[in-house]
């Protein structure tokens, strides 16, 4: 599904681009769903824990921002991150079995749906590796109009930006002095049909423009990393992000990590059970 060349540009330039890459049935499946819940936020005059509206959303005219962790609410963005193509190209690109991190789906309305600004992906979620990737299908046809994401090639291995504000408080952006280094010429907009898949690493420079068209721009995300790359508790998002995070694709856990270049088995992943005492675990027959 994705071949020796594609990795290698992959490694090289941090992202890829597959055209047409999710086939017929599955789209139609994404595309029901999707539309589902931008109905079921004509109910909603605030935005909630799944439900990111925009600004100006009404009933008469939804403006969904966001649905958070799509994948802990519907069978269909379950199937698609845990056993589908995604988790399938996931596997291909990190060369083995994946931990799950999260998924969000953001739509970007027609008439100026709201840009993203140039930021890094590592710093909302930091992990004990920098082998995270984000995999986004379109659920619409994407062109130069619509806002779609710029990508920096290779910047995947340059500078880790700081992305809080002058003030002291968090951005969630690149300030306009570093903006102001990057070479606008070399970005590499994402554009293809709907089905089209984008592949970026967490360090990528990335963005996108508000959607200046009459089309909606819907954009279904699912973040990965290598089965022994885990997010670091206390910062960012880690720790609140969904239901299934941590969940292993493809193999079993496997609790080896290394910090500071020095490796170890860590324990259990004792989540959802409880830790044991050292007692405990230390008597055991």
């Amino acid at each position: 599904m994705v071949t020796d060349e594609q990795l290698e540009f992959y490694d090289t330039n941090g992202y890829l681009q597959l055209e047409s890459f999710i086939d017929a049935t599955w789209m139609a499946d994404l595309r029901a769903a999707s539309d589902d819940f931008v109905e079921q936020s004509r109910l909603l005059d605030a935005p909630n824990r799944r439900f990111d509206l925009e600004a100006g959303h009404t009933a008469e005219a939804p403006r969904l921002r966001r649905l958070v962790s799509p994948v802990d609410i519907h069978p269909t963005f379950n199937r698609l991150a845990f056993e589908g193509p995604v988790a399938q190209l996931a596997m291909r690109i990190l060369g083995g079995p994946v931990r799950f991190h999260h998924s969000k789906l953001n739509y970007k309305w027609s008439g100026g749906g709201e840009e993203v600004k140039w930021h890094q992906d590592i710093q909302f979620w930091p992990h004990t590796d920098f082998t995270p990737l984000t995999i986004g299908v379109y659920l619409d046809d994407v062109d130069e109009e619509m806002g779609p994401m710029g990508v920096l090639p290779g910047s995947h291995r340059g500078q880790l930006y700081d992305l809080y504000n002058d003030d002291g408080s968090w951005g969630g952006a690149m300030n306009d002095a570093d903006v102001a280094t990057i070479p606008m010429s070399d970005m590499a907009w994402l554009q293809g049909p709907a089905g089209s898949v984008t592949v970026h690493n967490c360090c990528m420079v990335h963005g996108s423009l508000p959607n200046n068209s009459d089309r909606a721009r819907p954009l279904l995300l699912q973040t990965y990393s290598a089965i022994n790359s885990f997010p670091v508790l206390g910062i960012g998002a880690n720790g609140v992000d969904g239901a299934s995070a941590g969940r292993i694709i493809g193999g079993d856990p496997d609790q080896h990590v290394t910090v500071d270049g020095r490796a170890l088995r860590g324990a259990p992943d004792w989540r959802k059970v409880g830790p044991p005492t050292i007692f405990g675990s230390q008597q055991a027959d």
